[in-house]
């Protein structure tokens, strides 16, 4: 692979040197959830992590990519108990026994890191620690099958059956998306499906899996704010994000943290 290229479904294909920008803005983006964990308990509100991230993007010398995308004015999203994605940071204060996602996007160098987590303020409940263990374990099990030849029907497969044999349901609403000097680019990538279908994998793909799994049913809203996305059921949901690349025997992070997964005490 030699230079850069579109397939015919328009998904980049990247150069070998484009990781490097990808690790590094990747790298960024997980310091920052690294470090915000410590302030995540009860009596925190959202708004305060979220300052606290703003403060830290600018201070390593990075862009937020959320400041002014599309109207939004914060430098995370904050998704609690049932809220599925893109909650609003705001006056809201966290429980003791609230999960909570933290969605970070920075830009370093052109290059576009994206991830979030799950975090507890306090003791999660059992049945949320399991819905965490099984969301994490679902993301996981999506980037084992990522190698060159594979299809994005395979890691939707592989998510699904996952998360569904433990009783539990994969939002359908919202996906993964290609990334590297853009935020959101071809291709979609579904959180489930049929294996052996969809576009094929090829090495120089970059593009996140974000699974969002639900202890109910899979079906979500917006709310009036035109952001929020919460469970219809108000069943709790939980996501982790990874950015990743494909290489040419497999796959790479570009988002790795040895504190991905949340202490459950």
């Amino acid at each position: 692979m030699n230079d850069s290229r579109t397939t015919k479904e328009g998904i980049r294909i990247h150069m070998p040197g484009d990781s490097a920008g990808m690790h590094k803005a990747g790298a960024v983006a997980s310091q920052i959830l690294d470090e915000v964990g410590a302030l995540v308990e009860p009596g925190t509100t959202t708004a305060a992590l979220d300052d606290f991230i703003t403060r830290r993007i600018q201070e390593l010398g990075a862009t937020s990519a959320t400041i002014g995308y599309r109207g939004y004015q914060h430098a995370s999203c904050i998704s609690v108990n049932h809220v599925v994605c893109h909650g609003i940071p705001g006056d809201k204060v966290l429980k003791d026994g609230d999960i909570l996602n933290i969605d970070v996007t920075v830009i370093v160098d052109g290059w576009f890191g994206d991830t979030s987590r799950m975090y507890v303020a306090g003791r999660a409940p059992i049945k949320a620690q399991r819905l965490l263990k099984v969301t994490h374990d679902a993301l996981m099990k999506g980037i084992e099958v990522v190698r060159p030849g594979a299809t994005f029907g395979d890691i939707g497969a592989a998510i699904q059956s996952y998360a569904e044999g433990q009783r539990m349901s994969v939002v359908r609403d919202f996906c993964g998306h290609g990334i590297g000097k853009v935020f959101h680019a071809p291709p979609n990538v579904l959180h489930f499906g049929r294996a052996g279908k969809g576009p094929v994998l090829e090495e120089g793909m970059f593009f996140t899996i974000e699974p969002m799994v639900n202890l109910g049913r899979p079906e979500t809203k917006v709310l009036a704010d035109d952001w929020t996305a919460v469970t219809r059921d108000k069943s709790l949901s939980a996501q982790f994000e990874h950015s990743i690349g494909v290489t040419a025997d497999g796959c790479e992070i570009f988002t790795p943290s040895d504190k991905f997964f949340p202490d459950l005490g």
